[in-house]
């Protein structure tokens, strides 16, 4: 029995979907759910390749049955995907170019009576570009697994992100244990710290530093110091990307701006690698305590294998919802989970915004009460 055909009035025919920005576990099953519900209601679908860029080349393929069987558990994205905008597409000349107007084209030119992007945050604020420049139908489903998705309390791979790096840590330590030394884990979440709180609350960290809570040197160390007079034999230390020392301008995101603006410019110089902030801190933590400490960088493992069953019925929720909404005849909004419920929000409320980790939430509230230090 079609649970939706009260809905569907059949306006919509013919849908696409993409997804953009970096890839995560979770993906294949939200195409899986949003496309399962328009087949059902007789809604022919495009897969576009490769996020935005596929859009503007014009390169798709079939979505249907067969192509959805068994995606639920895939990690990745069968679509393929990239970081690449509309609105500055590199194209063979080494140049960026505002392919909007072919972008748009292109959705005229597929019959797509609605885009469907699942993305980040970028992906959010190109959607709705699109949608301005254009007046064309666009929903949208989150997924990141930094969890900074305004408007959403969670995203599609957040919790198979931070489940991965706890084990990673749970891993290190039995090495720092053993070598009675400091590890300083690296984990992804360059403007907010929700994915180092969680798998460092999750794994036992002794130090926690994210994005939101510039740390101050002297308070680390006595931190680490402590430990040591106390018979610790060793100290984790979970050290989001986007953590800067308090003062130090060099991490903010002004910076990182910076530094992006002149790679564009200098595509083919050789540009030197700048350090970490992991790297950098583990250096001074050895100089000044005489601690062994080694850093270890998660970076794409964060982000790859199988969803977790939470993410998958996460997935499942949002893309349902996002069916839905077409059937409705609902766009120009983002599918979400807030308060327990799946729901929409105008993507115009979401588009250029960051949730960064409040003051008060309760991941911080456990960690002060655990007294792990957060660096201020």
């Amino acid at each position: 029995m079609n649970i939706f055909k009260k809905m569907s009035k059949q306006k919509v025919k013919c849908v696409g979907i993409l997804t953009s920005g970096g890839d995560c576990p979770g993906l294949n099953a939200g195409i899986r759910a949003v496309c399962k519900v328009l087949i059902n209601n007789n809604i022919n679908i495009v897969g576009i390749l490769d996020g935005f860029t596929g859009l503007v080349q014009n390169r798709v393929m079939h979505l249907g049955p067969r192509e959805l069987s068994g995606l639920l558990t895939i990690g990745g994205t069968i679509l393929g995907t990239s970081r690449n905008k509309p609105y500055r597409m590199p194209l063979d000349d080494g140049k960026y170019h505002d392919m909007t107007g072919a972008a748009i084209e292109n959705y005229n030119r597929l019959g797509l009576d609605c885009l469907i992007c699942l993305g980040g945050g970028g992906t959010q604020k190109n959607a709705y570009h699109l949608m301005k420049e254009g007046n064309i139908n666009i929903i949208t489903i989150p997924k990141t697994i930094d969890n900074d998705i305004y408007g959403t309390d969670l995203s599609i791979g957040y919790d198979t992100g931070y489940s991965i790096a706890a084990e990673a840590i749970d891993r290190l330590h039995t090495t720092a244990s053993s070598h009675h030394r400091i590890m300083l884990v690296d984990i992804m979440g360059h403007n907010s710290g929700w994915l180092a709180l969680s798998s460092g609350l999750a794994s036992g960290a002794d130090v926690i530093l994210i994005p939101e809570i510039p740390y101050k040197l002297d308070i680390v160390l006595e931190a680490l110091i402590k430990r040591k007079e106390h018979d610790k034999r060793f100290s984790i230390v979970v050290v989001a990307e986007g953590a800067k020392e308090f003062g130090n301008d060099e991490g903010s995101e002004n910076y990182d701006k910076k530094q992006r603006k002149h790679k564009d410019k200098e595509k083919h110089a050789f540009i030197p690698h700048k350090k970490s902030e992991s790297d950098v801190l583990a250096d001074k933590i050895e100089k000044q305590i005489g601690i062994e400490t080694r850093v270890t960088s998660l970076g794409y493992l964060q982000r790859g294998g199988i969803p977790t069953p939470t993410d998958r019925i996460l997935a499942t929720h949002l893309g349902i919802t996002a069916g839905i909404s077409i059937l409705k005849g609902e766009f120009g909004i983002m599918v979400t989970y807030q308060n327990g419920k799946y729901s929409t929000i105008p993507l115009k409320e979401v588009a250029g915004k960051k949730k960064i980790v409040p003051m008060d939430d309760q991941l911080i509230i456990s960690a002060r009460n655990l007294d792990i230090c957060l660096g201020d």
